[in-house]
């Protein structure tokens, strides 16, 4: 038996018609009582919420994942970008040693740390005199070596700084070199008298002949480098530093380059700095 939903009286339940009222039920909404008889189907539930919630766990999430992930990436990332650097300065001075002894096949010799005036002033430093080995005969032809290299022709050169000349883990100056001879009397650089090959009786691979000067500040074209006389240690912004960690990058009368720590004995460095001192080499 079902209700009738106009006159509430029972009726059959296959009944199409109320036989009391004469309602047609074919299209009428089921009873409030018979409510379980008008779809055998369960509720559905409203999926928007549902997927707002979801939404929500996974924002909130990758809040907390990006920061985490950034934070482990990173380091890493400044670490290949200043590996790439550091690879990038040892080419420099592997560039300038090639250039050096390019100018010695031709000369005979390495270049003197500085050309002099007929008084002994320093007027052109070795870096002009090898600009032809270093694929900037351009920037050499422009100089003029019957000036000062701070002369008014000559400074119009300044911000002509070859790439060779500079480290890019540095900041220096725009005109300014990265890097420097060791200039001394028992030196490979040893003032306006230039040095030979078979002058360097301590072996070329056991002396050292320019490294990296990163607080010096010293123009590119004038002709100073570091005093082996007032030497300290590696790390001394007045001598041989780098923006490297622990230490700097070190050019050898080979060719070859060195990475020498900032806690080499100064004795040490002295000793790779001569060209003959008969001293024992240092282990690398």
């Amino acid at each position: 038996m079902k209700t009738c939903p106009f006159c509430a009286e029972e009726i059959q339940e296959a009944a199409v018609k109320c036989r009391y009222c004469n309602s047609d039920l074919t299209g009428a909404p089921a009873a409030q009582g018979d409510a379980a008889y008008a779809s055998s189907d369960p509720p559905r539930k409203s999926s928007t919420s549902t997927a707002w919630i979801l939404v929500a766990v996974l924002g909130g999430g990758a809040l907390l994942v990006v920061p985490c992930m950034i934070a482990l990436l990173l380091p890493a990332v400044q670490q290949a970008r200043e590996a790439a650097r550091r690879t990038q300065c040892r080419n420099n001075l592997k560039q300038i040693g090639l250039a050096l002894h390019n100018y010695h096949d031709v000369w005979g010799s390495f270049p003197p740390a500085y050309i002099a005036d007929e008084t002994g002033r320093p007027m052109h430093s070795w870096r002009v005199l090898i600009l032809p080995y270093l694929d900037q005969q351009a920037l050499y032809d422009q100089y003029d070596f019957d000036e000062p290299w701070d002369g008014p022709n000559n400074s119009r050169l300044l911000g002509n700084r070859p790439p060779v000349y500079a480290c890019p883990s540095s900041d220096v100056d725009a005109t300014s070199t990265y890097y420097a001879a060791i200039a001394g009397e028992t030196c490979v650089f040893a003032g306006a008298e230039p040095i030979a090959i078979r002058d360097i009786v301590d072996g070329t691979s056991n002396t050292s002949m320019i490294g990296e000067v990163s607080g010096m500040g010293i123009p590119w074209m004038e002709p100073r480098d570091v005093d082996f006389d007032t030497y300290t240690n590696i790390g001394d912004p007045a001598g041989f530093s780098s923006d490297h960690t622990g230490g700097a990058f070190f050019l050898f009368a080979d060719g070859s380059v060195q990475f020498l720590s900032e806690e080499t004995d100064p004795d040490v460095a002295r000793s790779l700095f001569t060209h003959a001192g008969g001293e024992m080499p240092p282990v690398f």
